[in-house]
């Protein structure tokens, strides 16, 4: 379930109104990302979880889980609750949310899946789920995404989800980097 894209959104979207099957009819959501999942997450042979299991394998390395841990404490001290996971059945496969706080009426979005799991429709879904959520809700003007110019993957993810590209730039640690822009 999708619930509050900002702090302002909590309780305004149906149970299931972002939810569709995707994977061999999967049954895919958006399940909103408390503090406490990542201890979660980030623990060895990890138990289910109100219901929820981590996907085999874990959903991303440690370092990684870290890194949207502290980009979803800056998004909770801003009252902006924007970062969820994504959830297949019950399997914990990926990870998106906004990057930081909208600012200036937009937001970018990051989003990953677990190597397991990808190539199945995961990101395509959780990227559509976060414009729904966006344009439904009406105060943002445009959502932005970076990718690293090697991963075509996650440019496909974009483009299906009719982002543009707006330009290029060299990222010290990723090369070069594409930006990217949808109009809300």
């Amino acid at each position: 379930m999708l619930e509050g894209l900002a702090g302002h959104l909590a309780g305004r979207f149906a149970p299931d109104e972002f939810a569709r099957p995707v994977e061999r009819k999967k049954m895919v959501k958006l399940i909103e990302l408390q503090d406490a999942d990542f201890d979660w997450l980030l623990s060895e042979n990890a138990p289910t979880r109100g219901g929820l299991i981590p996907t085999a394998g874990g959903v991303d390395q440690p370092f990684v889980l870290n890194l949207v841990r502290r980009m979803t404490r800056r998004l909770a001290e801003a009252g902006c609750r924007g970062a969820w996971m994504v959830v297949a059945d019950t399997e914990v496969v990926g990870l998106c949310s906004y990057k930081a706080p909208p600012s200036e009426g937009q937001a970018e979005i990051g989003y990953g899946i677990a190597a397991s799991r990808r190539n199945l429709g995961y990101a395509t879904f959780a990227v559509q789920a976060i414009i729904e959520a966006a344009r439904k809700e009406g105060a943002l003007e445009a959502l932005v995404a970076e990718t690293a110019a090697a991963n075509p993957s996650s440019e496909r993810v974009l483009e299906k989800n009719g982002f543009c590209r707006v330009g290029q730039r060299d990222g010290p640690d990723d090369g070069p980097t594409n930006m990217w822009r949808l109009v809300l």
